[in-house]
């Protein structure tokens, strides 16, 4: 039988007495020495203990340096030890625990940034989400006609009034456009004033004349033109010579007539159809020195809202073409920044929480103690697939004295959504 726990080795043998001796003598040499023994006790290794005790060492640490471990083992870091000043009430308090029903969209405020104010308003949040501020009217200021810039009032950041003169082109070659249009009506109208107004009493008093006396040499030639006639039947006059009165006699009684119908149309004046031509012809005069003048008016290129230049896009002697612009560049950009929207994308489980009209708080994340009253104005009407979000508008109104100063056009913004109607 072996018992363990015991680092000797004990064998019993029971055996007849008649071979005690040579059993004896086999016992003894199965014993083992002690100096065996001792060999075969495990020495004492302490470098395992030592390795265990530094990797014990060595995650603790790392456990107290990491904030997120810290909070799932529900260790508090004193704020002296991050900031070197003594800890606050506030700073020590454990976090309020949030509503039911209360949600937050993916872009939530970051604790450094949500911590720094608390809502202004007593009514529930929503929803908070990140988005970028635009301006609601931004105009990009183009050119309508093409020239020298010789003339430039435009600087980033400076404000301007409807209407103030931004920019001056070169206006000779519209000047005399304008110039050769204008003479061109001025000749139509008179042209057509005289189709209205008719003949003059002289003129109409001269051509009387004139047919009157045409009239008394008709009259002569019929006569001659009947004696030679009757000198004919009596061989008196040659056949050229009463050929020659006869045609001299129907020729002018023909230019009588024709005397007689001009008297007539002189009277009666022109016809409805030349004052119609006249008219149209004025007409298009007319149109093309508007067209003229018009372009000899947009050589002043003139803010066409009040606000902000955004940007500036051209220099004092640059050739500019409407052309070349198409839309995509200006000479420089204009918004309101006092009527300003935050873009936002609301993830679709999250959008049935907004809703127009919606009281909102913005702050943007560059000066968060600023707090400004928005309310949303629309929901887009199409979804980004890709984000699997609805696009979203907060209207922002700023104050006149703070334009263009805590507010800018692409910065980032917090929106802070509440859950219950504005009364």
């Amino acid at each position: 039988m072996f018992s363990s726990g015991v680092p000797c080795l004990r064998i019993r043998i029971s055996l007849s007495s008649q071979n005690n001796s040579s059993l004896d003598d086999r016992v003894r040499s199965l014993k083992i020495a002690k100096s065996d023994r001792m060999d075969s006790q495990p020495a004492s290794r302490p470098l395992p203990w030592v390795l265990a005790l530094l990797l014990a060492g060595v995650c603790a640490w790392l456990a107290y340096r990491d904030d997120r471990l810290m909070s799932l083992l529900g260790i508090v870091r004193p704020v002296a030890e991050s900031t070197g000043a003594n800890p606050s009430p506030a700073a020590t308090a454990p976090p309020p625990k949030q509503e039911k029903g209360v949600a937050k969209s993916e872009a939530v405020v970051p604790s450094a940034v949500a911590g720094s104010e608390k809502p202004t308003s007593s009514n529930p949040i929503a929803l908070e989400s990140r988005g970028y501020v635009i301006a609601k009217h931004q105009v990009l200021v183009s050119p309508q006609v093409s020239g020298r810039i010789i003339s430039l009032n435009i600087e980033e950041g400076r404000r301007v009034v409807k209407g103030e003169v931004l920019a001056e082109v070169e206006r000779t070659e519209y000047e005399a456009d304008a110039d050769q249009t204008r003479g061109t009506l001025m000749r139509n109208k008179a042209e057509l004033a005289e189709l209205r107004t008719g003949a003059r009493p002289q003129e109409i008093a001269g051509a009387t004349a004139d047919l009157q006396e045409q009239e008394e040499v008709v009259s002569q030639l019929e006569s001659q033109f009947k004696r030679l006639k009757e000198a004919l039947k009596t061989n008196s006059v040659s056949m050229t010579e009463f050929e020659q009165a006869q045609s001299s006699f129907y020729s002018m009684r023909k230019r009588v007539d024709k005397l007689r119908q001009s008297l007539d149309m002189m009277k009666e004046g022109p016809r409805k159809e030349r004052i119609a031509m006249a008219e149209a012809a004025v007409i298009q005069s007319e149109a093309n020195l508007a067209k003229s003048m018009w372009r000899l008016d947009n050589c002043t290129l003139r803010a066409p809202i009040s606000g902000t230049i955004l940007k500036k896009n051209a220099e004092q002697g640059n050739l500019v073409n409407p052309v070349a612009f198409s839309g995509s560049t200006s000479v420089c950009d204009i918004a309101d920044l006092s009527d300003l929207e935050i873009d936002l994308n609301i993830q679709e489980r999250d959008v049935s929480k907004i809703f127009v009209n919606q009281p909102c708080e913005v702050r943007s994340e560059a000066f968060p103690k600023r707090v400004y009253k928005g309310t949303v104005s629309r929901l887009m009407p199409i979804a980004d697939r890709a984000k699997g979000a609805i696009p979203v508008r907060v209207a922002v109104k700023v104050p006149d004295e703070e334009q263009g100063m805590y507010l800018k056009p692409e910065m980032s913004a917090i929106v802070t959504f509440f859950s219950v109607q504005a009364p």
